[in-house]
């Protein structure tokens, strides 16, 4: 057996409680794929995206649902040494992707708040590129983590309850959707698994990394504070995003439009 193969089949036996049945409940629960869909797998290079790639090629293979995937790395300006090191994981997960360029590391260089921009430019180039290739859909690799995260960055840096969704129909990409198949993995499972087959993977590559990413390291560092309280606090955090009570707020927001609790008092 080769080792891609002996990974692969990790997934679905070794990792099974961890990876796969997540990774499985998040697909059927939220509806992300459905009948002769095609699905442009975003490779970052970091573990979470390329963890995704082999997880959606398994549930080609075994699932019951008929659809297509295509694999696609964008390069916003990777060093020689990053680029190499991703193509070296994609070579040892027997990985088929197309790669691309773009300029957005030299666009965002100067930017107060690269981050946000970053991601606002890849999705638009991941977009882009997915729908020359016939795909009706993009699969980023967010997780568990990264969707409790985002509500308690919401909450205290944005004053507002608003979390990151499992799918979105794409604003600007007519007939594009995006999906996260990973929304209930937890990272440390990801993490894991790759040490356990002694994978690494490269940053994000950007200069600008260690700069921009204090208030995500802040809320992880509040959620961990959290969790030593009660146990499950960040799985209640992630649930209370299935439980909103619309009559127990005083405004919300529903197709842009402000709704305020007097309205039907």
């Amino acid at each position: 057996m080769e080792r891609y193969q002996e990974i692969e089949r990790s997934i679905i036996k070794k990792f099974r409680p961890s990876i796969w049945h997540r990774f499985v409940k998040a697909v059927s629960d939220y509806n992300l794929i459905e009948e002769d869909d095609k699905i442009a797998v975003c490779i970052s290079g970091g573990k979470d995206s390329f963890l995704l790639a082999k997880c959606l090629e398994e549930l080609q293979k075994h699932g019951k649902i008929k659809f297509d995937l295509e694999y696609i790395i964008m390069n916003p300006g990777y060093s020689n040494k990053v680029l190499l090191d991703i193509k070296n994981n994609l070579d040892i997960l027997n990985i088929k992707a197309h790669i691309f360029d773009s300029n957005i590391f030299k666009v965002i260089k100067n930017e107060k708040n690269p981050c946000y921009l970053c991601a606002r430019m890849r999705r638009g180039y991941l977009y882009n590129y997915a729908k020359k290739l016939g795909c009706n859909k993009i699969a980023l690799g967010h997780h568990f983590d990264d969707a409790v995260q985002t509500i308690l960055l919401n909450l205290i840096y944005n004053d507002m309850y608003a979390g990151m969704m499992p799918k979105l129909k794409s604003e600007n990409f007519e007939g594009m959707e995006l999906i996260r198949p990973l929304y209930l993995v937890r990272e440390d499972d990801i993490i894991a698994f790759f040490i356990f087959y002694g994978i690494s993977f490269t940053g994000c590559g950007c200069g600008n990394l260690q700069k921009t990413l204090g208030k995500r390291e802040e809320v992880k560092k509040v959620i961990n504070f959290l969790k030593s309280i009660y146990h499950d606090a960040d799985i209640n955090i992630l649930n209370s995003m299935s439980n909103v009570k619309v009559d127990k707020v005083i405004n919300y927001f529903s197709l842009d439009k402000k709704n305020n609790f007097l309205d039907r008092y």
